[in-house]
Formats: structure tokens, C-alpha cells, sequence
């Protein structure tokens, strides 16, 4: 049988659930009393239509593509991280920690730290899970998820008992030095003639998160240990018959996942919030779920899928502040690109599969009929 072709995979597929997302998402609107095409209209503009816009969509975008990484080379073993929250939970209280009590002549020394302490923390977070997985059997989706309420409790007490300054009454720490502040896109693009991403807290993160698109592509595809992972992921009876160490890809597999979600702490914990908040998380990790799956797990794919969440969270906020529609519709919209994108993603793929194996099948050659004698 013909498979379908990789462009199409990667491409068509998704796009037809996005579309198939948009048609359900249309009809709830008009079910509220909603135009749809003036719905769509305010979230263009208010996701793409300005360099403030950009600014936040980039943002959101830039949390999505950290997470969204962070489970896709999860799901290269065939592991199914569900604790990208708590791991780039704790990622933050690393970086918080090297931000407040290291000096830093420059913010690069700074951000260079604080990469390594966010994914130092959010490796550390996961390394217990894959421990349990390779060791006990234990099911990496039970204890990852389990992992992210007991990374929410101890944030919790950290920034309740300890890290708080005297005499403040928000859980946060304070804020970090001047020198531990990433550069704004407002401050890198700006000149005095135009000013550019005005208060939106886009910053040099982005473009750390581009690196590690590029980062995890040479690792999967170009490297031995990628080979493994993918062939572990594949099949774990053959991988074992090649001499991989189940034990070794599931703890290696999930030490890189949980340091690329602990690196999503160097854009909303050191490039927006500039200290340590409670919540500072606001779901990316669950979020990367969805991007890494509606991206096939390739980094691109990620990359296309992250600006697609952010376009929706950016979009989404605007449409909740100008217009009449409840916030509960914009989750209802979120949820119905997830779940095409997700859950339902066979359901698109089978009937495009079976058009394009009806469409490569060779025609059936003609029966020549011999002739009489």
C-alpha cells in the first residue's frame, strides 16, 4: 500500500482539522448571537496587527515552542511527558534562584547562567519520573502529571516561607538586578524616530527558542543518540535487539525533555515577570501537549504550531476584552483546535490516507484475450 506523502502529514493534515476547528468554532459563536468573521477579524488584529500585538503573540508563542519541544522528544521515545507544568515550575525557581543570588556583570553572562539552571532544574524534576518508568515500571503519564501538583505545592512553600522578601504579603520573590534584565524587543527594535513593541513583553527568549527548534532537529535526526531514540521509540523489542538500553533512552529522553521545559523560565520568569510569581506557568506546559502533537513532534512543525497557540491566546484575549463574548467561548475555541488537532487527528488522517492510496494505486493491467485458433 502507497503511504500518504510526508508533505501531507505534516501539512494537510493539520491544516484540515484547523479548518475543521474553525467551521465548529463558527457555528458556537453564531450559536451565542456572534459574528464569526467580525470575531475572526478582532483576533487578527489583535493578535498580528501591530508590533504590540506581535509582542505578546511572539511571547506566548516563545513558552509554547519550549514546552512543545520538551514533549515532542518525550514522545520521539514513545514517552508521553505530561510534566512539562511542574518541570518548567521548577525550572523558574533555578533561574530565580542564580537571578537573585549570583552577581552578573552583563545580562548575556546572565542568560547564559540561567539557560543552564532552568534546564538543570527542570531535567532534575523529570529525572525521578523516567527513574520510576525504567526502574519500577511505574507509567510515565501517572507520575509526571502527579509530579506537577507536588512542583506547584513546593512553589508554593518556597515563595510563601522562604524566598518572599520581609514584609511584603505577595508569594513572589523580588525583583532581580538590572543586570539579570533581558533586552525587550521594545529596546532591540526601537530607534528614536519609531517605536516599536511598546509594553509587550516579547524579548531575546524568542530567538533562544528558534536556537533550540534547530538544537533538537540536529539531535533527533543527526545525531546516534537521535537515531536511538527514535528507534527505541519505534520499537522497544528490536532496539533491545540492537543493544540499546531501554534504561539509558528512557533516562536520557526525559532529562532533555525536562531541561527544555525548565528553559521556558528564561522568557516569563527572567525576560516578562523580572522575579518569581505564583502561576507564572499559566498552563504552557499543558499547552506543549497539543503544539507537539499538532506538529508532529518535528521542531518546525512546533515552531508553526507555538505562533498558531499564540496567535490564539493573543487573539483570544482581545476578543474576550472588546468584545461582548464571555472568556469561557475563547477556552471553548481553544479546546476545539486541540481537540482536532489531538484527539481526532486520526479521524482527518484516515479518509486523506485512503484518497491519496486510491490516487498512487497503479492501474490494473488490461487482460489480453488470445485469439481463437
Amino acid at each position: 500500500m502507497n503511504r500518504m506523502p510526508t508533505w501531507a502529514d505534516v501539512i494537510l493534515v493539520p491544516l484540515v482539522s484547523l479548518l475543521l476547528a474553525a467551521f465548529f468554532s463558527a457555528i458556537v459563536l453564531l450559536a451565542i448571537g456572534e459574528n464569526p468573521w467580525e470575531a475572526l477579524k478582532l483576533m487578527v488584529e489583535g493578535s498580528v496587527g501591530s508590533t504590540y500585538a506581535w509582542g505578546y503573540t511572539l511571547y506566548y508563542a516563545t513558552n509554547f515552542i519550549f514546552t512543545g519541544l520538551a514533549v515532542a522528544v518525550a514522545n520521539h521515545a514513545k514517552l508521553f511527558n505530561i510534566g512539562a507544568e511542574g518541570q518548567a515550575q521548577l525550572g523558574g525557581l533555578g533561574v530565580a534562584l542564580v537571578c537573585l543570588f549570583l552577581p552578573f556583570p552583563h545580562w548575556s553572562i546572565a542568560l547564559i547562567v540561567a539557560i543552564c539552571a532552568g534546564a538543570l532544574f527542570g531535567a532534575a524534576w523529570a529525572a525521578i519520573p523516567a527513574f520510576l518508568q525504567a526502574k519500577r515500571g511505574s507509567h510515565i503519564v501517572i507520575t509526571t502529571i502527579m509530579f506537577n501538583f507536588i512542583a506547584n505545592a513546593l512553589l508554593v512553600y518556597l515563595l510563601v516561607n522562604v524566598l518572599k522578601p520581609s514584609g511584603t504579603m505577595e508569594p513572589a520573590t523580588a525583583s532581580f538586578p538590572d543586570a539579570a534584565h533581558l533586552p525587550s524587543f521594545n529596546a532591540m527594535f526601537s530607534s528614536e524616530e519609531t517605536v516599536r513593541f511598546r509594553g509587550a513583553p516579547a524579548n531575546v527568549s524568542f530567538f533562544v527558542a528558534v536556537a533550540a527548534c534547530i538544537g533538537v532537529w540536529a539531535l533527533i535526526w543527526r545525531t546516534r543518540l537521535g537515531y536511538q531514540l527514535r528507534a527505541f521509540g519505534h520499537s522497544e523489542s528490536a532496539a533491545r535487539y540492537a543493544g540499546i538500553s531501554p534504561t539509558k533512552i528512557i533516562m536520557v529522553a526525559m532529562l532533555i525533555s525536562g531541561g527544555l521545559a525548565g528553559c521556558m523560565a528564561i522568557n516569563n520568569v527572567m525576560g516578562e515577570a523580572e522575579r518569581l510569581v505564583l502561576n507564572s506557568v499559566e498552563g504552557a506546559g499543558f499547552i506543549g501537549i497539543a503544539v507537539a502533537l499538532m506538529g508532529r513532534s518535528h521542531p518546525f512543525g512546533v515552531f508553526l504550531a507555538a505562533l498558531l497557540f499564540g496567535f490564539l491566546y493573543q487573539g483570544g484575549a482581545e476578543l474576550a476584552l472588546w468584545a461582548s463574548i464571555p472568556r469561557e467561548m475563547i477556552v471553548v475555541i481553544q479546546a476545539l483546535v486541540i481537540l482536532f488537532t489531538g484527539a481526532l487527528d486520526n479521524m482527518v488522517r484516515a479518509p486523506i490516507e485512503r484518497i491519496f492510496n486510491r490516487v498512487g494505486r497503479p492501474p490494473k493491467p488490461e487482460r489480453k484475450l488470445e485469439p481463437a485458433e
